[in-house]
């Protein structure tokens, strides 16, 4: 026998069988739930349990415990121990529904070592209503995609950048992306995910980042430059070595264009010329507050970081519903993707 949930703010109502999740009975019957991933990844189909409770085979990477300690749970892993009400806790803009088009590339050239930037120009007739932070899949020929996010805040003239890390082994990344030329075709559907720009929630503002994360951190940020409505922005910017650090002067010359602009980069393998902040990030920022209670979040990159960050930030009495997070997972031949959450 299942258990029955139910939408609080849409009043629906479905069954779960013993045998799926709750993400899953809602896809088999209708019921519309954001998600991503589905596999417990990215935290875009995160819920608030209003009622009931619920278990999981293996709990999820992108739920920390003190997470579901406040009653929060991921959908596409959660399977209900009794019947539920539920609320999905990805609140905000509306965002515009995914279309599939074809993209040209326009350059690809290296960043660092191991990252590139790679221009992709948009068909002219296409209106593409994306909020920055999203991201957008690469179509495949076996089927497969793969997604990046933009790290552009808006398609100047069509044209929107990504920064893509090479994963040893990735099947787009170390396969395709380094004989790409411009004129180049790409299936892409755009955009995607859920993780963006909350104007809304108006408090100072934390930005924390690590590798490549960065790209969706800086489109947000480029959106709000000489904003005279731009809250306080704080940024910090994981990398290993200071060579890494590959957007470091156009972020310092943002200095006077984003409100009380506060950029701090921590290098985790920092040559003996560094005399800056080394380490994690996440501890750089556990040294700097002692109370964030007011303060709204934007964390990208690994999930570990992610998943510590968050822990810290709970810590130091930051509220969950303005912590905001997208977890970079890479599967080698699989996914080499910014995950949405």
């Amino acid at each position: 026998m299942g258990h029955k949930v139910r939408v609080s703010d849409t009043g629906e109502v479905f069954e779960v069988s013993r045998d799926e999740t709750i993400l899953d009975a809602a896809l088999r019957t209708g019921v519309r739930l954001p998600h991503e991933c589905t596999f417990g990844g990215c935290g875009t189909c995160r819920v608030r349990l209003q009622e009931g409770c619920v278990h999981y085979d293996e709990f999820p990477m992108a739920l920390t415990p003190e997470e579901a300690e406040q009653g929060y749970a991921l959908a596409c892993q959660a399977h209900p121990d009794t019947d539920v009400v539920l609320t999905p806790a990805n609140h905000g803009p509306v965002l515009a529904e995914p279309v599939h088009t074809v993209a040209e590339v326009h350059q690809v050239e290296p960043l660092t070592a191991d990252i590139s930037r790679l221009v992709l120009q948009l068909p002219e007739d296409l209106d593409c209503d994306y909020r920055p932070g999203q991201h957008m899949n690469i179509l495949l020929p076996d089927g497969a995609e793969r997604s990046f996010s933009m790290a552009s805040a808006f398609p100047f003239g069509n044209e929107l950048e990504f920064h893509v890390r090479h994963v040893p082994g990735g099947a787009f990344t170390q396969e395709r992306l380094p004989a790409l030329k411009a004129g180049d075709a790409l299936d892409i559907e755009i955009p995607k995910g859920t993780f963006c720009y909350h104007a809304e929630d108006y408090r100072p503002m934390i930005f924390v980042a690590t590798g490549t994360g960065f790209a969706p951190i800086r489109a947000m940020l480029e959106s709000l430059l000489d904003d005279e409505d731009c809250p306080p922005v704080s940024l910090y910017w994981g990398m290993r070595t200071e060579a890494d650090l590959y957007a470091r002067e156009e972020l310092e010359s943002w200095l006077g264009r984003l409100y009380e602009f506060n950029f701090v980069p921590v290098l985790s393998r920092a040559g003996e010329s560094w005399t800056g902040r080394t380490g994690h990030v996440q501890d750089a920022l556990a040294q700097d507050f002692q109370d964030v209670s007011e303060y709204a979040f934007y964390l990208c990159g690994s999930p570990q970081m992610v998943t510590d960050t968050k822990r810290v930030l709970l810590g130091l009495g930051a509220e969950m519903d303005v912590i905001y997070s997208d977890s970079f997972t890479f599967h080698h031949g699989q996914n080499e993707k910014p995950v949405a959450a």
